[in-house]
């Protein structure tokens, strides 16, 4: 999953553009779609037909496979990323996967740090190793504001780990403590849960999940 780094949103974007096909494909070998959709069938998320959803930092649109394959039905899933191929890969999937309403889901090029939607759009938010390449505070301010107030986040950060440490290389991101995480999401959300993927997943390895609820009276604290 990519969006923009702090040092420079076009060599981010160039990057996942040269290896979305390899980087889809990895996705596809280690489940991650199917235990992210395991973890989302799992949650009592509030949504119905008028209900908009964005996937911020989508890449080939395994997280939204997954949201799908859930079984959840919204009025529009917004699929966003900086990478035009990873976007391209992320459409064909849509209209291939039986799960999925490929008319339903928007493929939007942009910046997490500049989301095109106007404030407190969004029923809910997922995003998955995206705020690794940004401002952690800038990025997570930026959600709370296209998030409705009461709404959900499903954060899926990389975890501080052996793994994370070789992605980091890989991957030229930087990957925010859990303490750090915690904190900087408490100015803008109520963290409701967080969520330890089993060690038999593979996405374990790497990742862990925040579940995360805008604060109603919508102010930073």
């Amino acid at each position: 999953m990519a969006q923009e780094s702090e040092i420079s949103s076009n060599d981010t974007q160039s990057f996942y553009d040269r290896i979305a096909d390899v980087h889809n494909l990895a996705m596809k070998v280690n489940g991650y779609k199917d235990s992210v959709a395991k973890y989302l069938s799992s949650l009592e998320i509030n949504l119905d037909s008028d209900s908009l959803v964005l996937d911020a930092g989508s890449g080939t649109g395994i997280v939204t496979l997954a949201f799908h394959a859930a079984g959840f039905r919204p009025k529009k899933t917004f699929a966003l990323d900086l990478s035009h191929n990873s976007l391209k890969i992320a459409r064909e999937q849509f209209e291939k996967d039986k799960n999925t309403d490929a008319r339903n889901i928007c493929v939007v090029q942009g910046n997490v740090l500049q989301l095109p939607f106007p404030d407190a759009t969004f029923d809910l938010i997922i995003t998955c190793g995206v705020l690794e390449y940004v401002s952690l505070e800038e990025g997570l301010e930026e959600f709370a504001r296209v998030l409705k107030k009461g709404a959900k986040f499903v954060l899926i950060p990389i975890r501080p780990s052996l793994v994370g440490s070789v992605l980091e290389i890989l991957y030229n991101f930087k990957t925010h403590s859990i303490e750090q995480t915690r904190q900087i999401a408490e100015q803008y959300f109520e963290i409701v849960g967080d969520y330890n993927f089993p060690i038999t997943e593979p996405i374990g390895w790497s990742k862990m999940i925040f579940l995360l609820e805008k604060k109603r009276g919508g102010e930073k604290v």
